[in-house]
């Protein structure tokens, strides 16, 4: 009898990177997890060496061959924090350091692409990855830059020696036109060279198998195969939801990401809303910069942890916050300005963090509200995935707030959920 087939999924997120080892019925074999340095900010500037990925992931790797037997690996896949973008020479090492999914500082670069990209484009705005390229084109020499791409694709990339290939997912806010399936005529008058642009391909599609030397150092199979892999929170998804129309998956992460299956795509780009297509269905969404990261900024883990058992989900403070890590939100309004609002604070602790708790509740049902007056399919179900999660006190207030059966995820890892497109890209299913 031929031993099962296994899967690995490899999720880069803004605090770490994990992998998940996954058998031929998405059962967890074991997973592993390696921290990540906090990217550096200056400003709205948020920037990361991606140097530090690849370490990441090679220790990451090592320590899942150390969990289990690698040999029956027959595919792998990478998502990565959407919107992170970086230049690289035609050897694939980089120009300059990332600019993060959460940097809002090409401001000029965001003023250019919006005199020139369609209302309805999802590039549009400091917050795209094009003005991120943009401006990275602005600090490095353009005559060395030959490929763009994003914190997926390079990793990818090492791991294959496959250079200039990405997928529909992380190309949306790049300007790939997702109805076309092409890039669109307009980058043109943007005055930078297109062909740095990658080569685009459905997700789970094939990429091509490990390099020789990437696959000896692992103990994985010569042939495995790379696919073309997605977003976190297309990856979050996979890991949680159905593709059934009015149900949505909420990443709870350090930031708040919402994907709602729906019959239609919507775009509106005034308001961060963008539709994925993902193995042939539509992904209405978008998101927030609130989030687990705007909580850490008062409270540790271990407070939270101490303080949730003195929340009162069916008792609202009656606080109006907003929070936010830093100026700027993306969904369900798009304002690289907006200032958090978390006055007044009440001197207790637990008040105030359930305050915070409500509000990131508060900004959810907007999100859905805006996606359905934008005619997407109404929401009907949430699945909630990311360390937000585990709080079943923050559940219940989102239930209050969102006013639709809330549930956690039984698995909860985008990594899983890349683990999972490795499989269906490995089974021919990627190509939609």
């Amino acid at each position: 009898m031929l031993p099962s087939p296994c899967y690995i999924g490899i999720d880069l997120g803004t605090s770490g990177v994990r992998a998940v080892l996954t058998d031929a019925q998405d059962q967890i074999v074991a997973q592993v997890q390696q921290p990540l340095p906090t990217p550096d900010r200056d400003g709205n500037a948020v920037r990361q060496d991606a140097r530090l990925w690849w370490e990441a992931i090679e220790h990451l790797l090592l320590s899942l061959r150390e969990e289990a037997a690698l040999e029956t690996v027959v595919a792998l896949c990478v998502d990565g924090t959407s919107g992170t973008i970086l230049l690289c020479d035609e050897d694939g090492e980089p120009l300059a350091p990332a600019r993060m999914y959460n940097d809002q500082g090409a401001v000029e670069a965001g003023a250019r692409i919006d005199r020139i990209a369609p209302a309805d484009s999802m590039a549009r705005g400091t917050g795209g990855a094009l003005a991120r390229l943009l401006a990275l084109l602005d600090e490095v020499d353009p005559s060395k830059a030959a490929y763009a791409l994003h914190q997926a694709d390079w990793i990818a990339a090492k791991l294959t020696g496959v250079l200039g290939a990405s997928d529909f997912n992380n190309c949306l806010k790049l300007g790939f036109d997702l109805i076309e399936r092409k890039w669109p005529s307009w980058l043109k008058d943007l005055d930078f060279d297109a062909s740095i642009l990658p080569r685009v391909a459905p997700p789970g599609a094939p990429l091509g198998p490990l390099a020789a030397e990437v696959a000896a150092r692992y103990g994985l199979p010569a042939d495995c195969l790379v696919v073309h892999g997605t977003t976190d929170g297309n990856a979050a998804f996979l890991a949680a939801g159905s593709f059934i129309p009015g149900t949505a998956v909420t990443s709870l992460g350090s930031t708040l990401t919402i994907k709602l299956v729906s019959k239609d795509p919507v775009f509106a780009p005034a308001y961060g809303v963008y539709s994925h297509r993902l193995l042939g269905h539509w992904l209405a969404g978008g998101a927030s910069n609130s989030g687990g990261a705007a909580i850490a900024a008062h409270f540790s883990a271990e407070e939270i942890e101490r303080l949730t058992p003195a929340l009162k989900p069916e008792v609202p403070t009656g606080l109006d916050y907003y929070p936010l890590p830093a100026p700027g939100e993306r969904f369900p309004v798009a304002d690289p300005q907006m200032a958090a609002r978390l006055s007044p604070r009440p001197n207790d602790a637990a008040t105030f963090l359930q305050g915070l708790l409500e509000g990131i509740a508060g900004i959810e049902k907007a999100a859905f509200d805006r996606l359905a007056a934008l005619g997407a399919t109404p929401v009907s179900h949430v699945l909630t995935v990311g360390g937000g999660a585990r709080n079943p006190a923050w559940t219940r207030i989102r239930e209050r707030t969102l006013g639709v059966p809330v549930t956690v995820a039984a698995n909860t890892e985008a990594a899983y959920g890349s683990a999972r497109l490795a499989r269906l890209g490995y089974e021919g299913k990627g190509a939609a």
